[in-house]
């Protein structure tokens, strides 16, 4: 299947997430573990579509997502640095997606710094995040709390 950069875009701009996880992991430094990833989601029906989309990123993994959807799941690092940032900031986000985009793209930039890894940047990293996306962040805020007052 041939795909077209530009319509990748586009689907992303509707089907995509760029999203950033923390979860509780005591043998970290702060205990805690940052991981972003970007993520697309279909119905099973249309699996062959996220391996195109696998296949054109060359990254990535697809897998059950929830009952009868599948997922594009790409969390190693090294590739959302390398491809999946330089691939948005030559096409184009139109969408709410790309202020995501941006906030996902600073997120990446301090964990390059290794800022996920103190008390402060990772406070800075929970900031960021919960401006991202449109889902309840009570476990990011009460995180928060717990590295401000303990």
């Amino acid at each position: 299947m041939q795909i077209d950069p530009n319509w990748v875009a586009g689907f992303v701009d509707g089907e995509g997430t760029f999203y950033v996880g923390i979860n509780r992991q005591p043998s970290m430094k702060v205990g805690y573990q940052v991981l972003p990833e970007f993520r697309i989601v279909q119905h099973q029906k249309d699996i062959k579509l996220l391996h195109a989309l696998r296949n054109f990123f060359n990254a990535g993994v697809v897998r059950v997502n929830h009952d009868d959807r599948y997922e594009l799941r790409i969390r190693d690092m090294k590739i959302l640095i390398s491809q999946i940032v330089p691939f948005f900031q030559k096409h184009t986000l139109h969408t709410q997606k790309k202020f995501d985009f941006i906030k996902f793209s600073k997120i990446l930039n301090l964990m390059v710094q290794g800022k996920h890894l103190t008390k402060e940047g990772l406070i800075k990293i929970i900031d960021i995040a919960l401006k991202m996306n449109r889902a309840d962040k009570k476990k990011a805020i009460e995180i928060k709390k717990k590295l401000i007052n303990g």
